[in-house]
């Protein structure tokens, strides 16, 4: 793989957890247990030794079971989580459409939120300014954008946090599930813009359970198991295999 082209990076990353068995009542009982190191954990390996690397362009889609680590890996590739171990490196800039909405203010209305989250990812106001009708006009909010985000569904706030995060070309768009945000006909929109961005050279890492997203949009395909990479290769190769485990 010719390193010029390598936007994405992941060498040999694993994330442990530590579960802690009994339960502490109050911070400082917390405190003066972990002082005296009487808190009994056990440690839950979410990832383990995962190494991976993707191309300027390519959409890599990540499947598995629930619990199979996935949205571990995502974060970590966002820079939300540090792993324990290993490095990642990520050449250009991110928009992670990583829990939708997460970073707006309830209290504001979704306009005032449009400005909120773009000067989160990095965004001048005069730059929301010249894409707030678009945005606005992506996610279908009509009227209910001059309406606080508190009052809003899930999918509304879905929705406004897809607009703004693909209002730009990002290099590196991190998708987890957020296709199925709407009804079919606004998941179609998502997929058409996905389609846009790829044509603009924009690189995806891509979490769904929806076999047939990834069949559709991915070049190759991670499978991960309980932490660990499964297989990696070309998407349909891999998604026979998956399909025929037991």
């Amino acid at each position: 793989m010719n390193s010029d082209h390598i936007v994405i990076d992941v060498a040999d990353i694993s994330m442990t957890y530590r579960m802690y068995k009994e339960k502490v009542d109050s911070i400082k009982e917390y405190f003066v247990k972990m002082v005296k190191q009487e808190l009994q954990y056990k440690e839950y390996k979410a990832l383990s030794n995962v190494s991976f690397q993707v191309n300027k362009g390519e959409i890599m889609g990540v499947i598995g079971l629930n619990g199979a680590g996935k949205s571990t890996l995502l974060k970590i590739v966002a820079g939300i989580l540090k792993p324990t171990a290993g490095s990642i490196k990520v050449n250009g800039r991110m928009a992670p459409l990583i829990e939708l909405g997460a970073g707006f203010d309830e209290h504001l209305t979704g306009r005032e939120n449009i400005y909120l989250n773009g000067s989160l990812l990095g965004h001048s106001n005069k730059f929301m300014k010249e894409q707030e009708a678009a945005i606005i006009e992506f996610a279908e909010l009509g009227e209910f954008i001059d309406v606080p985000i508190k009052n809003y569904s899930s999918g509304m706030k879905a929705r406004l946090g897809f607009s703004i995060a693909t209002c730009i070309n990002p290099d590196v768009l991190i998708v987890d599930e957020v296709l199925s945000v709407g009804d079919f006909k606004f998941q179609q929109k998502c997929q058409v813009r996905m389609q846009e961005l790829l044509g603009g050279g924009t690189t995806v890492l891509f979490v769904s359970h929806s076999l047939g997203e990834i069949e559709k949009l991915c070049n190759r395909t991670l499978w991960l198991e309980k932490g660990n990479l499964k297989m990696i290769g070309g998407t349909p190769e891999v998604l026979e295999k998956f399909r025929d485990q037991d």
